[in-house]
């Protein structure tokens, strides 16, 4: 009897154990998963208040950021044009077919233009800056990076924020509103073309219904987002550029991260912003 007992009470006191073990396994992975993010939220705050900092003091390069102009803001005026049109096309066709139900067609062209300025210009110009700019960012400093011209630049007294993040940081934060602002003109005659052309609407009437229903905090509020779009595209792409290791493979990694970080927080941002402006 004395013997079953013991048994009894060393199973139970194994079984204790090996629960006590996967308690603290989970607790363990959970702490280290808690403890890898916040460090990487600290390392990416000291980075943007490090490039805050240069970029608000001299000395500046003009001519690296009008470099930097033409390749975020000319060489992407085609795809963001592109997107905004078919946009507001889409958005007419799709807004027709399902107002027709309740005999609303009449208010096609206050949803296009409020559509137009206030969510889709600004996010899809976010995203398509962030797939063709902030890729290539990454890519061209992490390169940088991984073959020591970084280190090499530091060497000969060059301050990398100066001469390669700044310039970057700067010219998307005020050239993405100009490409935001190209793309409403656009989107909005996208869906002009497809009103008038395919649904038979007057031009002078759907002109007038969009001027009369477009406010300035409209498009303000548009061209904010998209002046934060483009501070969070450049600064993810130089962050994961400048932060990245392993050679080609880590290059690789640091454009990926630069995209998907980039496309994640224009979504979060757009639903802060949207709330500041129009809770």
């Amino acid at each position: 009897m004395a013997e079953a007992k013991t048994k009894n009470n060393d199973k139970a006191l194994k079984k204790c154990c090996e629960v006590s073990n996967l308690l603290l396994l989970i607790c363990g992975a959970v702490g280290h998963t808690i403890a890898s993010f916040l460090a990487v939220v600290g390392r990416l705050a000291i980075f943007t208040s490090k490039t805050i900092q240069h970029c608000i003091t001299p000395p500046f390069y003009p001519k690296l950021i009008l470099r930097q102009f033409a390749d975020i803001g000319y060489y992407s005026l085609p795809v963001v044009g592109m997107t905004a049109l078919f946009t507001g096309m889409v958005l007419a066709l799709q807004s027709y077919t399902g107002f027709s139900r309740f005999n609303a067609e009449s208010s096609i062209a206050a949803v296009v233009v409020l559509s137009i300025t206030r969510e889709l210009a600004p996010v899809l110009a976010g995203l398509m800056v962030a797939g063709r700019v902030g890729a290539s960012i990454a890519a061209e400093i992490g390169t940088m990076r991984v073959t020591e011209q970084i280190d090499a630049m530091t060497t000969l007294s060059v301050n990398p924020y100066k001469y390669l993040i700044t310039p970057r940081v700067i010219a998307g934060t005020l050239m993405l509103p100009l490409l935001v602002f190209i793309g409403d003109i656009i989107g909005v005659y996208g869906g002009y073309i497809v009103s008038i052309h395919n649904l038979g609407f007057s031009p002078v009437r759907y002109l007038e219904q969009t001027w009369n229903t477009l406010e300035s905090i409209d498009v303000i509020s548009g061209l904010v987002k998209a002046s934060v779009f483009g501070f969070i595209v450049t600064l993810m792409g130089c962050y994961h550029g400048f932060t990245s290791k392993g050679g080609a493979q880590g290059v690789g990694s640091a454009t990926t991260k630069a995209v998907v970080t980039s496309s994640i927080l224009i979504l979060i941002f757009n639903f802060i912003i949207t709330q500041v402006f129009f809770s």
